[in-house]
């Protein structure tokens, strides 16, 4: 997803058409973070929630959990390719010789300085690349503003399909689920719930062309709104065709959404490159073809973005009349729990877990704005690592919300 001030909750197009593509990784917000681990997935939703239908299943999953993988980036974050820049012209990427025109001759050339990617191979892929108009007019913004609407929003996402199927999902790949769960520390509910809005389960991952969507969105589809748009499109260009001189993904037959997001869970080509993983251990990643491979990428964007084993989505808090002044609209937790509680948040009875005070965290707003509603909610950093998926307070509650109804229904595993 792309930096924002505030946050876009806007229902009919989300930044990237909901996708994993997080700039930063995030570390632990407090100390000692992994030695509190077993306490914390002692006392874990997991844990609370467990299924007399399912006492052993759980309590190995919970066991395991106590024995978190150590997680770091495949790859070092890339610089920002200088060269190139974007017109509002419907037109392709090479003259009448079909040679580059001059600025995605110079794009092409730092491309291959920095990723070092033979210039000849840069070249030959970008002389592909078609310019795709449907792309553009997808990700051009309406003219008016879309009045938000939370209650809209969750209809499209947690409803019967979702729930339905993804409750076949988990119980046809729930051996590799709980141990993709144990490995991460991200409940399984999650991981499925996010396969669930990203791609109804691999039903809908997109047949754009990711080579001809990143070229024309980094080069003929320019936001005057957003300057910084088309830079984070060559950069993702950038990041596609690295790829594919590495023989980690062909860039010629790559397929995704519109915003060139691929596979079950719609990685873009950065994130697939920094934050995937081989979860069936064949050496190769393929977010089409292993669901092994797609959940683990899943948890491992998760963990490495500020996911915290054993803390819930959201804290078990009541909230003041005035918790709108605590709004700020960003995708960072910045208050403690001492300085809440002196504004009159309070944490609900029958709760043990209380890890979650220990951290940052953020008063968040679902706005219905057709209704004038709003309704607050306490955030800890697993919802805001949620938001590096897409960067919405409305996806990442649909999916923390989605993950409870799936989990309530297989017996373990809630998110809050």
């Amino acid at each position: 997803m792309f930096k924002a001030v505030n946050v876009l909750q806007a229902a009919i197009i989300l930044v990237l058409a909901g996708c994993a593509s997080a700039p930063n990784v995030a570390t632990s917000q407090a100390q000692g973070s992994q030695t509190r681990t077993q306490e914390q997935a002692a006392n874990s939703p997991t844990a609370q929630n467990k299924s007399t239908s399912q006492p052993d299943q759980e309590s190995e999953t919970t066991k395991k959990t106590v024995t978190l993988a150590q997680v770091s980036p495949r790859a070092a974050a890339a610089p920002a390719i200088q060269a190139g820049s974007s017109v509002n012209q419907a037109k392709g990427f090479t003259d009448a010789n079909g040679q580059l025109l001059p600025d995605i001759q110079a794009y092409a050339r730092e491309v291959s300085q920095t990723r070092n990617v033979p210039l000849n191979h840069v070249t030959q892929l970008l002389r592909t690349a078609h310019y795709n108009p449907k792309v553009a007019r997808l990700m051009t913004p309406s003219g008016g503003r879309i009045k938000r609407s939370w209650v809209t929003y969750r209809k499209r996402y947690v409803e019967p399909v979702r729930i339905n199927q993804g409750i076949a999902f988990w119980q046809e790949h729930q051996a590799l689920l709980n141990q993709t769960a144990s490995q991460y520390g991200v409940p399984v509910s999650v991981i499925v719930a996010i396969i669930g809005v990203e791609t109804l389960y691999g039903r809908y991952t997109g047949s754009f062309a990711v080579l001809d969507a990143l070229a024309t969105l980094g080069f003929r589809n320019p936001d005057p709104n957003r300057p910084e748009r088309s830079q984070l499109f060559r950069d993702q260009l950038a990041d596609l065709i690295e790829l594919d001189w590495k023989n980690e993904l062909d860039a010629l037959n790559a397929t995704g959404s519109f915003a060139g997001a691929m596979g079950l869970p719609q990685f873009m080509p950065g994130s697939l490159r920094r934050f995937a993983a081989d979860g069936d251990r064949d050496n190769e990643i393929d977010l089409h073809g292993s669901v092994a491979d797609a959940v683990a990428s899943v948890a491992r964007f998760l963990r490495l973005h500020g996911w915290e084993p054993g803390l819930p989505v959201f804290a078990p808090v009541t909230v003041p009349a005035n918790a709108a002044k605590w709004v700020d609209g960003g995708l960072k937790p910045t208050l403690s729990w001492p300085e809440l509680q002196q504004a009159g948040f309070q944490a609900r009875p029958g709760h043990a877990n209380d890890a979650w005070t220990r951290y940052r965290l953020g008063v968040i707003d679902l706005l219905d704005e057709p209704r004038n509603l709003a309704e607050y909610r306490v955030a800890t950093p697993n919802f805001f690592a949620l938001t590096e998926y897409n960067r919405s307070y409305f996806y990442a509650t649909s999916v923390a919300e989605l993950a409870n109804i799936l989990a309530d229904r297989m017996g373990y595993g809630r998110a809050f």
